[in-house]
Parts: C-alpha cells; structure tokens; sequence
C-alpha cells in the first residue's frame, strides 16, 4: 500500500526533545515500513525515517524560532495534493488546514485528531466538513464532537525496545511533559509534599505558559523535596523514569491520550492519574496503575503504589500499547479506506454528501462516508 504521512512541521520527526504527535508520527512510519508498507513522509527537513523523506522546510519550526506555522503547512499540503495520484491513502496528522483543500479526496484521505477537541472555536469546520474520515485517539476524546464520520480508536503505541524495562522500585515521584495550568504541576508538588516522597520534574515551558510558570509554578519549587530539571530528551528518559517509583498524571483537563502514561509503563513504573480523559481507557486500575480523583487518594495511592508488580505494568503495555499493534490497527483501517465500494454518480451517498449540488471525487460506500455520531 502507498502511504503518505503528514507531520506537522513544529518539531522534527522525531523531535529532538518534547513533541508527542510528531514522536507517534516516527513510531507509526518506522512501523509501517518495517511491516512492508510504501510510505513517502512529509516533514520538516531535520526529521530522520526509513520512509521516502519530502523535507517541506529546512528544520522544526519551532526551534527555529518560527510561531506562525500556518504559511509552511500550507506550502507542504499543496505539495502533497500535487502529488495525491501517488497514494493509495493519505494520512494527515495536521488538524484543519487540509479539510477544504482536500475535499475532492477525501476517500483516500483520513485525518488522525491528536488534540483536545472540547473546545468549540474549531467545531465549524468539523461541520462545514464533515465527510473527512477521522481516526481519534482514545473514545473518550469524541465526546465533544459533532456528527462526523469517524473511522477508528487507535490508542497509541511505542516501540518495544524503546525503553528499558526496571524491575527496582525507584525512590521519587516523577512528573514529565509540559508545564501548563491543565496539566497540574501543583498538584504533583502538593502531593510530594504531603507523602513525604521526593518529586522531581522533567517539563518544558512554552513562551504561552510562561507567566503561569514564573507566578505559580516557580514559588513551590523553592522546597527540599522538590527539583525542577526542566525539558529532557528521549535518552534521559529511561533513568528519569526508570528511577522513579510513579510517575504523577494530576491532569485537570481532557486529556485525548497521555503519551507519557504508556512510555512509563513500558519501563515498568506505575502511574497515579486523575480519572480524567483517556485515563480510565489507558490505565488498568491497581495493575498499570492507580486512578484517583482527590489529592487525598494521590497521596495514599503513593504511598501503597511499591505494592504494584512493576513486571505486571511492563505487561500491560506489551499487551495494549506497542508500535506494532498501533500500526496493525491503522492498516486495517486504510485497507477498508482503499477497499470500500465507489458510489455511482447520483446514488444515495452522493445524495447525503451534497445535497443541493455535486462535490467533485467524492466517491464512496454509504457505510464508510455517512456522517456517524461520536
């Protein structure tokens, strides 16, 4: 099959530090190459893969100091629908910008959400373009929707040897990601602080949180059971989590996935989440880990969480969340993209599709192209 993967263009594919979309974006390609698959990749020029490289700028944009990325994201989509007749599917991981271009192709495209979709500035073009197959992250992400045509859940899913598995315990708490109000750094310090167990934090700051950082954030850092290390790489990520006896999700917000859940338990460190988003969907209570819904249950949790058979976390992240079964998952899904029946010019599809007038190329079964509830 002749795939292309769309990568946004804010960091490298994979990034060179933080960047969960674009890090799901290398896992997936590496994957699907290495299951046969023909995959052209649309990044940025730093980016590294053993799929057909088409470098659409020079570097991530986002280390280059580049804040609108709207004009080079358009240049990389024309270069793509410049070259659709190349593809048996085209597979987007870049969020609007390609629906009206692409409404002519939409049966051989999809679109793979990887945001939080809550928030209703974005719903009109998800209504004004509804026929666009989407792929979402976890189900609990399409709660907020409106009618559209999902296609799939694909949990995501990482490399089995990426990470090293840690059968000892570690001696802190772990927070890891990003320093932002829904993420809830201060709740993870208020809980080293009242369980007594040391914190570290691994965490970028973006310039849009910089003032939540310096005003909140910064003042709890002054205490001995706290230490702030700030952004890290993938290879610093084994020992920081690997040390760590639980890594701390005190997430406020609907979260759509949650990659650093999966890659702690792939090292075998449990984790303690707030029973929000995709948490219940990720998170096997009192095996991969613990679900609270209070400080008061994080700090128990943290202080029971040794009791956890840390083997028993690195098996359900084999089981679940691996590259391999993430990338079977989408082939299934492009396969029944590519192998669906085309409607005749006039049947019922082309009747749901555009009522009042025809929407050139938009051919496509009834089954796959009416619009689903999510």
């Amino acid at each position: 099959m002749r795939i292309a993967q769309v990568a946004p263009l804010a960091e490298a594919v994979p990034p060179r530090l933080y960047g969960g979309t674009e890090r799901v974006v290398s896992w997936l390609t590496e994957e699907l190459v290495r299951q046969g698959q023909d995959v052209t990749l649309f990044a940025s020029g730093d980016s590294r893969s053993s799929a057909r490289l088409v470098r659409a700028v020079p570097e991530a944009l986002r280390l280059a100091g580049i804040r609108d990325h709207t004009a080079s994201t358009l240049v990389m989509l024309e270069e793509v629908l410049r070259r659709a007749d190349e593809f048996d599917v085209i597979h987007f991981h870049v969020d609007l910008l390609q629906f009206p271009l692409f409404k002519s192709l939409f049966p051989k495209c999809v679109t793979t959400l990887h945001g939080r979709l809550d928030l209703p500035d974005f719903h009109p073009i998800y209504r004004a373009f509804p026929d666009m197959p989407l792929v979402s992250i976890s189900d609990d992400q399409r709660r907020p929707m409106p009618p559209v045509n999902w296609v799939s859940t694909i949990h995501h899913g990482l490399p089995e040897q990426l990470h090293r598995f840690r059968r000892e315990r570690g001696a802190y708490l772990a927070f890891l990601g990003r320093i932002s109000p829904e993420k809830r750094p201060d709740r993870a310090i208020e809980i080293a602080k009242r369980s007594g167990i040391p914190l570290k934090i691994a965490a970028k700051v973006d310039a849009i949180d910089r003032d939540y950082f310096d005003c909140t954030i910064r003042p709890l850092l002054d205490h001995p059971l706290v230490e702030f290390i700030g952004e890290i790489d993938d290879m610093r990520k084994d020992d920081f989590l690997g040390g760590a006896s639980a890594l701390l999700f005190p997430i406020d917000w609907p979260e759509p996935f949650g990659l650093v859940m999966i890659e702690a338990m792939a090292i075998g460190t449990p984790v303690i989440a707030w029973a929000e988003g995709s948490v219940p969907e990720v998170i096997d209570q009192g095996v991969s880990g613990v679900i609270v819904n209070s400080i008061d249950e994080a700090v128990e949790a943290a202080s029971r969480i040794g009791r956890l058979d840390r083997r028993a976390v690195r098996e359900c992240f084999e089981t679940r969340f691996t590259a391999a079964r993430m990338a079977a998952d989408y082939i299934e899904t492009f396969d029944a993209l590519c192998c669906r029946p085309v409607a005749k010019p006039g049947s019922a599809s082309a009747a749901i599709l555009a009522p009042g007038g025809d929407l050139p190329g938009l051919e496509g079964s009834v089954g796959l192209l009416q619009l689903q509830s999510p």
